[in-house]
């Protein structure tokens, strides 16, 4: 792909300003401007020339590291009064209970849900986010997961670098986390952006350019006041629908020449369609990256490994039992990550490998730091992070507040990529996680009862891997 592709203007927004001094956030100018995705020529100065992005499913940091020596955790809350709950919460302090990794229950995790939660800033109004039958959600969100149920992920931790201030980009759900992981917005005009779901729903739901028609999206301002489906519908979510399209990662490192793979389960139903991230994105879906670049089944990763097929960037999403999303009634996500982490780490790609662990929205679980308040919804609450590489700073806890911006600067940086000039601009680096100039951690294996075997044995679910 040419520079030339880049001419288009991608206008964003406020909250958008370059730099990253301080805590490494910058506040909202409250202007909207215009800003051009600039691609550079394709360089890495690091080590680091592959770079994978494990994304996991809605949980907190708290939720996985409330007890993690060192780390901004907690096992108590501060907690608003509800007296619709059985027995009334009375305002004041509650403890946190600790719990196992499979939950029983899929909590409200909307934008809406995210204020009544956060409220102002305070972070006790989390009993009052309600349930979709309308109930509130009480005493439930106020847990933690029994570290001896996330082993593999507290040993990563320990021996590798966790960044404990992650926030998502927006207090919303998957769809809008998943294109801020590719995009780092979902702003599609100077004062709106998309948040939430689209209006579809069941089985036929597809939250792409293959959805139906009539499908919309909801819309919120750079001052995160939701707008009303019913006066100002979004547009269909398909980017070739959207009044400025936003440029993605893909765009910098096809313009770059750097290699990527964006590796999906599979899915019967069409709504699994969320988290091919790029079915969103009308060039890729129209175009022959769909079938060369996003690859599925997501264990097509191991082979990769093997064979020596892996890109310069991917993406991995995992199938629903192993995604860690709670009430699904399996959780082997810690052994997922775990079996491609020792598939990295057993093969020649560990020297010249950096693998970010995210997950892509807080699921309406606790967490105990407010979130800085940048606009458009965001940021939202804080996700656990773990950055594993030879090259991670050796069981460091990184106090930097990172977006999922963050991330992509990483990338950029890497490569001497240019910019999307989205919130990547105004976030910091996760690059003070790694010491290039330290000995190479030699690799050991991360302890776990399932390895890759497993997985590529493992008959898929074919089920959505969220649809919220």
């Amino acid at each position: 792909m040419s520079a030339g592709r880049f001419a288009y203007v991608s206008i964003l927004f406020a909250a958008v300003i370059a730099g990253c001094g301080g805590n490494g956030l910058s506040p909202a100018n409250g202007n909207a401007a215009a800003r051009i995705a600039r691609p550079a020529s394709a360089s890495s100065p690091s080590p680091i020339q592959h770079v994978i992005i494990m994304v996991q499913e809605n949980r907190t940091f708290n939720d996985f590291f409330a007890t993690f020596p060192g780390a901004d955790g907690t096992v108590s809350a501060h907690v608003a009064a509800d007296p619709k709950c059985n027995p009334p919460i009375q305002k004041g302090s509650i403890s946190l209970r600790e719990v196992n990794l499979v939950l029983d229950k899929d909590l409200d995790h909307r934008f809406s849900g995210y204020q009544t939660a956060r409220d102002k800033g305070k972070m006790d109004g989390f009993d009052r986010v309600k349930f979709g039958n309308d109930l509130p959600e009480c005493s439930y969100p106020y847990m933690y997961t029994n570290p001896s149920q996330i082993a593999p992920y507290w040993l990563m931790a320990q021996q590798y670098t966790l960044a404990e201030h992650m926030f998502t980009t927006q207090g919303s759900g998957s769809f809008t986390a998943h294109q801020d992981l590719i995009a780092g917005t979902t702003a599609i005009q100077p004062n709106r952006a998309m948040v939430d779901l689209p209006t579809c729903g069941g089985s036929s739901c597809v939250w792409g350019c293959d959805a139906p028609p009539r499908t919309h999206t909801h819309l919120i301002t750079a001052k995160s006041q939701e707008l009303n489906m019913r006066r100002f519908p979004g547009p269909y979510p398909c980017s070739n629908q959207f009044p400025v399209p936003y440029p993605t990662l893909r765009d910098l490192l096809d313009a770059a020449g750097v290699s990527w793979k964006y590796y999906v389960p599979p899915a019967k139903v069409t709504a699994g369609r969320l988290f091919s991230a790029y079915d969103a994105i009308a060039t890729v879906r129209y175009g022959p990256e769909w079938t060369t670049n996003v690859i599925s089944p997501e264990t097509t990763i191991f082979s990769d490994i093997e064979y020596s097929q892996l890109a310069n960037v991917s993406w991995v999403m995992p199938d629903m039992k192993n995604s860690d999303h709670p009430g699904q009634g399996t959780d082997n996500g810690p052994e997922w990550i775990a079996s491609v982490v020792n598939a990295i780490g057993e093969s020649p790609y560990w020297n010249s490998t950096a693998i970010v662990i995210v997950w892509d929205d807080w699921g309406g679980l606790y967490d105990n730091l407010p979130p800085p308040q940048l606009g458009f919804g965001g940021l939202g609450f804080r996700v656990p992070a773990i950055i594993v590489s030879p090259y991670a700073r050796a069981g460091y806890i990184s106090p930097t507040n990172y977006e999922f911006g963050s991330i992509l600067k990483y990338v950029e940086g890497n490569w001497n990529l240019g910019t999307l000039g989205s919130s990547d601009e105004r976030a910091a680096s996760i690059i003070d996680c790694f010491d290039y100039l330290q000995a190479p951690i030699t690799f050991q294996p991360i302890t776990s009862s399932k390895g890759s075997s497993f997985f590529t044995r493992e008959k898929p679910s074919y089920k959505p891997l969220d649809d919220d």
